[in-house]
């Protein structure tokens, strides 16, 4: 019978340190060991970059809305109307019109530019981001404070906390006989928020969407109605009754145009990770491939005595192939193992390193997110430990097969 307890027994007892063999089980070692980070890797690395992506993706979609609607054929007056027809469509939840523009934020301690966004209260609330990640202050009677809300970074380089003054300027402002003036007016800070994108944090500005209109000169009008959706992924069924909705030419960005280049980026970034740390697993094979050949030429004797005795040459085949297929599957399992507990105390093991060196391993400025996430996609890790113990399989075929293909005489012949 295949796989039976004497071959499983042989097998085992060559993975063993001995004397003379000791040389072949540094390399099992080595190559236990190189499986073993390969695969740890590989799952570290996949479940990190999904982290990106959901959090980058949870971000953006939870600050932006999932699709723009703008007009070019006239001013954007009637926003009201529209926006309650589009609210309308089955599985748009949001459609809250704003003002949208660019300013410079000064104070007596920083100036840096800014993005400043004119929302209603109530539409301000339906942001999860920034409604229930408020820092300090708070956004009721948003509407008729005339305050403003700042991002965490934003804050911190303008020196400012709730209570105080900031000054905006907008280049777009008054027209007079000597030209454009620019407009600047101060705004007291009612509210400070960090949604845990540091790009974010450090741009956005909120106003209610009255003082907006004041501000960047529109008048009545809005420049866009943004609209939150049930499932992002079906923005072609959405545009359609968007634009039947409508009633009227408009123009529809949605999340997918805005932010194409940076996921399809990510998306690249993570398939060509996948393949150069799949050679971290494939040179761990190649060290099983060496190993059992050496084990092979060193256990000639042992090979031609079992052939005498009765051993069949698939029997002899097997117990190399177990030999080597142990190696790779503790190997893989050792790895799945490392991955998975690295993944969940990802954050702390960050927080460890950065102590140790005195330095910060994961810098929200250069990474946009203030903490490393890591999501651990289940069909992923199953594929890499599919790989992982697919290759080391093949690895042992060959060096079994040639131990299979021994001829008892030859290696008999001057004992």
């Amino acid at each position: 019978m295949p796989f039976t307890g004497f071959e499983w027994m042989l097998a085992l007892r060559y993975l063993r340190a001995r004397r003379r063999t000791g040389f072949i089980s540094v390399i099992a070692g080595f190559s236990f060991l190189g499986i073993t980070l390969g695969v740890a890797t590989l799952i570290i690395v996949m479940a990190v970059m999904n982290g990106f992506r959901v959090e980058l993706l949870d971000k953006i979609l939870g600050l932006n809305g999932h699709m723009v609607v703008q007009v070019s054929d006239s001013s954007f007056d009637d926003f009201e109307e529209l926006s309650s027809r589009l609210i309308a469509i089955d599985g748009v939840n949001v459609a809250m019109p704003l003002v949208e523009g660019q300013v410079l934020t000064s104070t007596n301690y920083g100036t840096t530019g800014a993005l400043v966004r004119g929302l209603r209260e109530k539409d301000l609330q339906s942001l999860v981001s920034i409604s229930q990640n408020l820092r300090y202050g708070s956004i009721v009677d948003f509407d008729t404070n005339g305050g403003i809300i700042l991002g965490s970074r934003l804050a911190q380089t303008l020196g400012v906390i709730t209570g105080e003054e900031v000054s905006l300027i907008s280049p777009r402002g008054a027209i007079t006989p000597f030209g454009v003036t620019p407009r600047i007016k101060s705004y007291r800070v009612d509210a400070i928020f960090e949604v845990g994108m540091s790009e974010y944090d450090a741009t956005f500005v909120f106003m209610p969407l009255a003082e907006a209109q004041l501000f960047f000169n529109k008048g009545s009008g809005v420049s866009a109605i943004e609209l939150m959706v049930d499932d992002p992924d079906r923005m072609d069924y959405y545009r359609a009754q968007v634009e039947e909705a409508a009633g009227r030419p408009v123009f529809l960005i949605d999340w997918r145009q805005r932010n194409q280049t940076f996921f399809s980026a990510l998306e690249v970034e993570k398939n060509v990770m996948f393949l150069i740390l799949t050679l971290i697993v494939l040179v761990a094979a190649l060290n099983i491939i060496s190993g059992l050949i050496m084990l092979v030429k060193d256990k000639g004797q042992d090979i031609a005595i079992l052939r005498t005795m009765g051993a069949t040459r698939g029997a002899v085949m097997r117990v190399f192939f177990i030999t080597g297929a142990s190696i790779g599957a503790a190997g893989t399992f050792a790895g799945f193992l490392l991955g998975l507990v690295i993944c969940w105390n990802i954050n702390d093991i960050q927080t460890f390193i950065s102590s140790l060196t005195g330095t910060d391993v994961f810098s929200p400025e250069l990474y946009y997110l203030s903490k490393l996430p890591a999501v651990i996609d289940q069909g992923e890790v199953t594929m890499v430990v599919m790989m992982s113990l697919v290759l080391a399989f093949f690895a042992t075929l060959y060096p079994a097969w040639r131990a299979a293909r021994l001829d008892p005489v030859e290696a008999l012949r001057y004992e």
